[in-house]
Order: structure tokens, then sequence, then C-alpha cells
């Protein structure tokens, strides 16, 4: 099997969970495509009506400040690694506003941008959704197994609860007969 262009991790990283949609950054895709983000922006605005609102939307700057705490949190990856043409100066804030493609909206980009490595890239991408699609069922799958056992686990709590009432009466000193009273009434 042919090294892929492109490492199924590294795709993976790049896939975000923003408005309820598994979207990839217009400067990702970019870096991926090997061309400039306002390339991908430009041949999108030459195809608009290719780009409805389920398959690409424009990140708010709250969702670019919330995108730039997590780059440094939690992938080691600071504003920096956004290429350069995207900044007004290094290490500063974007002077653009993302672009977010869903699945589809990147299956659309390959059908606008035509060089084989679009291609390629574009194969690769579609893969990483596939793969993250399956890790998502399966963790829904034992999720709810995990449900089913709590669940279990909860009444056999209760069961036990009783078994050990039980045991508890039995153990329990009986209590004497009363005794008749000795003397007179």
């Amino acid at each position: 099997m042919p090294r892929a262009l492109v490492p199924h991790e590294a795709i993976e990283r790049k896939i975000f969970l923003i408005r309820n949609h598994k979207v990839m950054l217009s400067n990702d895709l970019a870096e991926l495509y090997g061309v400039e983000s306002k390339r991908i922006i430009q041949a999108v605005k030459r195809n608009e009506t290719r780009f409805p609102a389920d398959f690409m939307f424009r990140l708010t700057w709250e969702e670019m400040k919330r995108l730039r705490s997590r780059f440094v949190t939690l992938d080691n990856r600071s504003i920096e690694s956004i290429p350069n043409h995207d900044l007004k100066k290094r290490g500063q804030h974007p002077k653009y506003l993302f672009y977010a493609f869903t699945e589809q909206g990147v299956a659309m980009l390959s059908s606008v941008l035509r060089s084989s490595r679009a291609i390629q890239v574009n194969i690769a991408i579609m893969r990483a959704f596939v793969k993250l699609r399956q890790m998502l069922s399966a963790h829904k799958e034992l999720a709810e197994k995990l449900n089913e056992l709590e669940q279990k686990v909860e009444k056999h709590n209760g069961e036990i609860g009783a078994i050990f009432q039980a045991i508890r009466q039995l153990m329990a000193p009986t209590p004497a007969p009363p005794r008749k009273k000795i003397g007179f009434r």
C-alpha cells in the first residue's frame, strides 16, 4: 500500500467540533493542499452556489478566540502555526475570519480545486472523517453498554441491600417471651 501523502493522524487533529458540526478550517485545508488559504476562499467565492450553509460557514471572532486558546493549551500549537499570509504580523491575531468546512464542504472543495495533490489529500480527509465516525459509533455503543451495566448494578445494589437487611434480622437475638409478673394483682 503506498504511503499516504498526509498521515491520517495529522488530519484527525485538524477536525474540530464547532456549532455541532465536525469541521476543518480553511487555513488547515490550505496547509494540507499546499496552497495559500486565500486561494481556497477565492475558489469558494467563485463557486458560492456549491457551498450552502451546511457545507461551509465563517467563524465568528468569539469562535476564533476559543480556537486560539485551544490551539495553545491542547495541541501545543500556537497562533504562530497559522500561515504568515493569514496574519497581520507574525505571532499576532489572524487578519481574517477562518471558514469552517463540514465533511460535505470538504468533498465539494475537491471539485473546485483540481490539482492532483488536492485529490489525494481529499481522499485522505474523507478516510479520516469515516474513521472518526466509526470511532464515535464505537464510543456510543460502549456508552450504551456502560449505562446498561450501571442500571444492573443499581438494581443489584438494592437486592444486595435487602439480603444484608435479612441477614441482620436473622443475626439479631430473638426477644425473650414476656414473663409473667410475680405477685398480687
